[in-house]
């Protein structure tokens, strides 16, 4: 079946028609300028008219503090499902699902393989063994998992022996391992997870796939950043999800990641941002009409081949591939939230400065995820068949996701005084000028329950403290909590805000990856 043409586009350049070119641009510039004029907005609003400021800031924290609840109740029902799953056996409720009830063809569950796609590039070989012994270390028969280890030509002489001592280590622990290696500078791919990703999919299928004839139907994928750990029952519990929900074939399942592998390690900043991802995360999966796949997430085999493997040429390629098949089978595509944890790194470097550019810059590498605005707006209007509330619902969701992203932070810091500094002298005689600043910091401080909340699932999730490290670092993490506001400007909406102008001027960005560094 021939793949249409918008599903492959990553650039307006991209487009024959100056038409398209136009609209793709912009919908790539949309993100941005909206995100700047909301800013402007405050501005000249907290200037021209600042009782009407005024009382959009009071609207607005209110509707903060309903949002911070929402999503504090969220959080607390995706942790307490987390941990059911973690302690259910997924090997016996698979065992005691009846074959009339799997959603495909498959007669025995013992039939169904997982394909593992690790891809990497220059990662210590201490993080990358850690990954491999979580997968051996899982309840899933071995006899029915293909790993495929791709690393990068442009990692140079080290890389490729991380590789070699990997592969010596673990080819005979599965079905089927397979190392490869990825070109560097191959036509139409920029240098990224994505692209290597694609390419070890690629030779998995001819290499393995293909000459045993294994259906399609019959793989699971799944796309494991190198620094991923599995908990023993991954495989399996995603196994179970496959066989036993509607139409599983349009549907890719997504876990919990849990940036806390190296947490101990990280500076406060760090800490919070690891956690913070994590805890959005969770309240995504609550949020399941409107999930995406986020960096490690499994898919149907067969999915990632209709759409011609990941775009090879996009810095977001973990939520792309969803779009991806959101607009190839018509809207028909959701993402099935598995409430099961797998856990990655904080990021951590050598130095305080160095782990502090690299949040920023992972920070932005997410946020440039905006670019999938311009992807999946021109998808809708190219493909008639999908439905449009379900289109617009998922996609103006994200959009406002993004938008909230770069500006809520700022708003919320610069609303509670702006209007008194650009206001009129009449408008500072009034009595809402005297109680604005008053009540925005009420009702923010009661918004401050939101960071204990975040505070108490944060110790719940610790991995094992390090004897070494006293009882008073669990205070603290909590005092870290405190930081949060003046953060959530700097690291988050700042990068948020970089990433959007660059994408709206055109400066497009190339993929950065996470360094991994853990302390010895």
């Amino acid at each position: 079946m021939a793949i249409p043409y918008y599903l492959k586009i990553s650039y307006p350049s991209d487009l024959k028609d100056p038409k398209e070119k136009t609209i793709y641009r912009f919908f790539e510039v949309l993100p941005g300028a909206l995100s700047w004029l909301t800013l402007i907005g405050v501005f000249i609003i907290s200037w021209l008219a600042p009782f009407w400021a005024a009382v959009f800031i009071i609207c607005f924290v209110i509707y903060w503090l309903f949002r911070t609840i929402y999503f504090s109740f969220h959080l607390n029902a995706c942790y307490r499902q987390m941990r059911k799953h973690e302690k259910i056996d997924w090997i016996k409720k698979l065992n005691q699902l009846s074959p009339q009830k799997y959603s495909l063809p498959i007669k025995d569950w013992r039939k169904l393989y997982h394909l593992v796609i690790c891809p990497m590039y220059k990662e210590p070989i201490e993080i990358i063994r850690e990954t491999f012994r979580s997968l051996v270390n899982t309840d899933w028969p071995k006899e029915n998992m293909i790993v495929v280890l791709t690393y990068e030509e442009r990692g140079g002489v080290e890389t490729e022996r991380t590789a070699k001592l990997i592969e010596e280590q673990f080819k005979n622990k599965f079905f089927k391992f397979l190392i490869t290696r990825h070109p560097a500078n191959l036509p139409g791919e920029i240098a990224a997870k994505g692209s290597n990703d694609a390419w070890g999919s690629r030779q998995a299928k001819e290499k393995i796939i293909d000459q045993l004839s294994i259906p399609y139907q019959n793989i699971i994928v799944s796309s494991l950043d190198a620094d991923t750990v599995v908990f023993p029952r991954y495989f399996s519990c995603l196994a179970y999800h496959y066989l036993a929900v509607k139409n599983p074939l349009r549907a890719s399942f997504q876990p919990v990641p849990l940036f806390i592998n190296n947490i101990w390690q990280a500076p406060p900043i760090s800490r919070i941002f690891a956690f913070s991802a994590s805890f959005w995360e969770m309240m995504c999966q609550e949020r399941k009409e409107k999930l995406k796949t986020f960096s490690s997430h499994s898919m149907p085999f067969q999915a990632l081949v209709d759409v011609g493997f990941r775009q090879v040429n996009v810095v977001s390629d973990d939520s792309r591939i969803f779009w991806q098949c959101f607009l190839k089978y018509d809207g028909d595509y959701r993402v099935i939230p598995l409430y099961y944890p797998i856990s990655m790194d904080a990021n951590v470097a050598p130095s305080f400065l160095r782990t502090m550019r690299n949040v920023y810059k992972q920070q932005r590498r997410w946020a440039y995820g905006a670019a999938d605005i311009a992807y999946y707006f021109f998808g809708f209007i190219k493909n008639k068949k999908i439905p449009l509330k379900r289109a617009f619902s998922l996609g103006l969701t994200d959009f406002e996701t993004f938008w909230s992203w770069a500006t809520n932070s700022i708003v919320i810091f610069l609303m509670g005084w702006l209007p008194l500094v650009l206001g009129s002298g009449t408008f500072r005689q009034t009595l809402l000028s005297y109680n604005l600043p008053i009540f925005t910091r009420n009702i923010l401080t009661i918004s401050m329950v939101g960071l204990v909340a975040s505070a108490f699932f944060s110790i719940l999730l610790l991995p094992p403290k390090p004897i070494k490290l006293g009882r008073k670092r669990y205070l603290i993490l909590v005092l870290e909590w405190f930081l949060l506001p003046i953060i959530m400007i700097f690291f988050t909406s700042f990068p948020a805000l970089d990433a959007q102008t660059r994408l709206m001027l055109g400066k497009y960005m190339g993929f950065w990856p996470t360094e991994k560094f853990r302390k010895k």
